[in-house]
């Protein structure tokens, strides 16, 4: 098969498409033909040397993909081949073949075609474990969201309108706040231009938010610890903004506020296979029924994935980019 490689860590350029060896399934595995992948942050620290994938992953890029199963490991059931399916991944994804934990497919849902379903794995988990499972954003709450025209974000704002929650987001820019609008965001603030911590007490009558959803990281901390509402939890899924910041513990202490921090690529199968299971029974439904859709920015030929990584860097993207194996024809 051909996969990307990253024979030397560095830019865009660095991702290389080469002829590789076929994975084989293990117990408890399933052997995908890849239609299509996606482009996420954890890919372009992998490119660069930063992010290296956990013990017995596959060490091409690639968190989640779609495509149709074409061999079943000792030890599956519930699955057969042919079946199309979505799959969250430890790596791998930017590839034409790849094995997957059982516990980590999902059915390509209904009114979903094969390459949009490439989208869902991972925002769907990431957004779900963090701001319902972690964080319990209930209806009637305020979920703040940074980066709302991400991936993530723009995922995060759907899941949040349909269990009932009210909406803010900060994004760069009148476009990409129209595109948060459209989605259901409530709140919008630019962060080029405008302070999110005094826009979201304004917006809210000083009471913050009770969730907040943080890409950002370091950079973020203080003023995320300030905008959080009395019983608030703060969300870190991301480090954009830097690794090491300071957290004032006395108005933390004051608002009996939470902050929690996740990742989700080295968690062990079983955790996965939870997450998964919940996305399932949750979120499929509201996809199924209209009510969350993925939302694709562009597709890319999977072996062009440099120009995926570009795009990403230089945060021209409204929602997914994906990437196209020439299995999808």
């Amino acid at each position: 098969m051909h996969a990307i490689t990253i024979p030397e860590p560095g830019g865009p350029e660095a991702l290389v498409w080469a002829e590789v060896p076929d994975p084989v399934p293990g117990e408890g595995e399933v052997l995908v033909d890849v239609v299509a992948s996606a482009v996420n942050r954890a890919d372009l620290l992998q490119r660069q040397g930063f992010y290296d994938p956990p013990p017995g992953a596959s060490s091409y890029p690639g968190l989640e993909c779609s495509g149709r199963i074409s061999a079943l490991g000792p030890g599956v059931s519930g699955w057969a081949l042919g079946d199309e399916v979505c799959a969250l991944l430890a790596g791998g994804g930017y590839a034409e073949k790849v094995a997957v934990p059982a516990g980590q497919l999902l059915p390509v849902p209904e009114g979903v075609d094969l390459i949009t379903a490439a989208a869902l794995p991972e925002v769907t988990a990431t957004v779900w474990s963090n701001v319902f499972m972690i964080a319990h954003l209930r209806p009637g709450e305020t979920l703040l969201v940074h980066g709302g025209a991400s991936g993530i974000g723009t995922m995060a704002i759907q899941l949040a309108k349909a269990v009932g929650a009210r909406v803010a987001v900060t994004a760069g820019g009148p476009e990409k706040l129209a595109r948060c609008a459209e989605l259901g965001a409530d709140i919008l603030i630019d962060y080029r231009e405008q302070d999110f911590v005094e826009e979201l007490r304004k917006a809210t009558d000083g009471a913050g938010a009770d969730v907040i959803l943080d890409i950002i990281g370091a950079k973020y901390l203080d003023r995320n610890v300030r905008a959080l509402a009395v019983n608030g939890r703060l969300a870190v899924i991301g480090m954009q903004g830097g690794v090491k910041g300071e957290l004032n513990l006395a108005m933390l202490l004051g608002k009996r506020a939470a902050v929690t921090a996740t990742s989700l690529r080295g968690r062990p199968l079983g955790e996965k296979a939870s997450i998964v299971a919940a996305v399932r029974e949750h979120v499929w439904p509201l996809i199924e029924g209209g009510r969350v859709r993925a939302v694709v920015d562009r597709r890319i030929a999977m072996r062009d994935a440099g120009e995926g990584h570009r795009v990403l860097e230089s945060g021209a993207n409204i929602g997914k980019v994906l990437l196209v194996s020439p299995a999808a024809g």
